[in-house]
């Protein structure tokens, strides 16, 4: 009797090897990566340009990529329960820094500052 409930059992362990199934409509990696960097980005507008609309810019990144928000919400949340978001991040801080080297220089203060800061940030 042990032996059917351990093959009953391993059978159903194997079968739910997924946390989540990937969403229908599944962004890359790396395309995911470009939109957070650009979302990162359209924030820190905001520091700039008091006022401005994070709301609009976030519609027309989506919206020049032709991604659904929906689409992005799915696989974000899909990208979470696997555990991929965290290379995700880190690949938009590499294009941020691509993009701003004075940036790094930014981040590294701010990880002075804020000795707390949580590992993904590090």
């Amino acid at each position: 009797m042990k032996k059917y409930l351990f093959i009953i059992f391993s059978l159903l362990m194997l079968s739910c090897s997924q946390l989540i199934d990937p969403p229908k409509n599944l962004i890359p990696k790396d395309k995911m990566s470009e939109i957070v960097a650009e979302f990162a980005m359209n924030d820190q507008i905001n520091t700039y340009v008091p006022g401005s609309n994070l709301e609009n810019a976030t519609r027309m990144a989506l919206k020049q990529r032709k991604i659904k928000p929906a689409d992005f919400i799915d696989s974000y949340k899909y990208y979470t329960a696997t555990g991929d978001l965290e290379n995700i991040l880190n690949d938009a801080q590499e294009i941020i820094l691509a993009k701003d080297p004075a940036a790094k220089d930014y981040i590294e203060k701010k990880l002075k500052e804020n000795k707390n800061t949580p590992p993904l940030v590090k």
